[in-house]
């Protein structure tokens, strides 16, 4: 399998019709600037549809659920069947995504990459497995280049879904225990940081449990070679931030990257989701900046790495309720703003419309 598609270029934003959505959000029956970052997310819209009036009522939720071998080093508070097992969980309308997704009336799909108990065939999830689980990256590289490859082949192919689907929208989500631990692993060497300053509880570990983290993911980065250099400045970027996911990263992660490089060469728009989902944004766009075009951001998670990595992206999330549950949640839950945004936008009156006199 190939991975030439990742070089193909990213669309470009429109800004025809991004200057259409600022001239009439000046014609709005409201002080300038009233309604915040509200606007700006309308104009934002606008400009990666092409459009003066955008729209996300069709929203394309995706989930990608892989297990980790590096939860060997008991890096997660909860055992590894949870992943497989929550696969069901989404398939029958369990899970807090699957109750989102529905009140939403968004799409939502499954892509199981690989478990370590299969839980085989359920409606609306795909199988895509690589392997039951990457492996121990404390101990040698996770991915070879060839499931590397098939992850962010995965990732592409479920965007291609979507926009068969007609979407607007695009949130992806993920699910496998210890995926903290690999997303703490790649920001370090992305952003040349110590583990003490990304790795965080997860599922929940204690104080301990975090420190025992943080020191399996010093190990790692040294035997890969990305241990934090003064000298090293901003990490690791371009070409070198793929190898950096082979080595460190998982099978969702990888698939994440490759929608969001997906996304952004088709010119649909993207919902960041949480910390895992933001690493992925961050290795695609340090891959290619100008997938950061495409990209919105839905909150800030409790995860303490979250916040360093959105600075590197010089990401503006627009909520922060302390959620860190992962698997698109909290970009679900932000999904009705960018709707009210488009709501305010497109049905508002202008002044003229209004017969309401301007500012003075």
């Amino acid at each position: 399998m190939t991975t030439r598609w990742m070089a193909q270029p990213c669309a470009t934003l429109n800004e025809t019709a991004r200057n259409a959505a600022l001239e009439r959000q000046g014609q709005l029956t409201k002080p300038p600037g009233a309604l915040g970052r509200l606007e700006d997310v309308a104009v934002q819209l606008a400009a990666m549809q092409g459009v003066e009036r955008p729209a996300v009522d069709r929203a394309a939720i995706v989930i990608y659920a892989a297990d980790h071998g590096i939860a060997a080093e008991n890096v997660s508070a909860f055992p590894q069947a949870v992943t497989g097992e929550m696969v069901k969980n989404f398939a029958r309308g369990g899970a807090a995504i699957s109750v989102l997704a529905k009140t939403l009336d968004a799409t939502l799909e499954v892509v199981n990459l690989g478990t370590v108990n299969d839980p085989g065939e359920w409606p609306n999830v795909v199988r895509a497995v690589i392997a039951p689980s990457t492996a121990n990256f404390a101990v040698e590289s996770a991915m070879s280049e060839a499931q590397l490859a098939q992850a962010l082949q995965a990732g592409r192919d479920s965007v291609l879904r979507a926009l068969e689907q007609g979407a607007q929208l695009f949130i992806g989500g993920e699910m496998g225990i210890a995926n903290t631990t690999s997303a703490a692993a790649v920001a370090c060497a992305l952003l040349g940081a110590t583990p003490k300053e990304l790795a965080g509880p997860g599922t929940g570990l204690d104080h301990a449990g975090v420190a025992h983290k943080a020191e399996v993911i010093w190990r790692a980065l040294e035997l890969h070679g990305f241990l934090p250099s003064p000298a090293s400045g901003r990490g690791v970027g371009g070409e070198g931030s793929i190898e950096v996911l082979r080595r460190l990263g998982g099978f969702e992660i990888a698939a994440l990257t490759g929608a969001y490089l997906a996304c952004a060469q088709r010119g649909l728009p993207v919902l960041v989701d949480g910390y895992i989902s933001s690493v992925a944004a961050l290795v695609a766009v340090r891959y290619n900046p100008h997938v950061a075009d495409w990209l919105l951001y839905a909150h800030a998670s409790a995860e303490p790495g979250h916040g360093r990595v959105l600075a590197a992206l010089a990401a503006q999330p627009l909520l922060s309720l302390g959620m860190r549950l992962g698997e698109g949640s909290g970009a679900a839950v932000t999904l009705p703003l960018l709707r009210l945004a488009c709501a305010l936008h497109n049905g508002m009156a202008t002044f003229a419309e209004a017969a309401v006199s301007e500012k003075i």
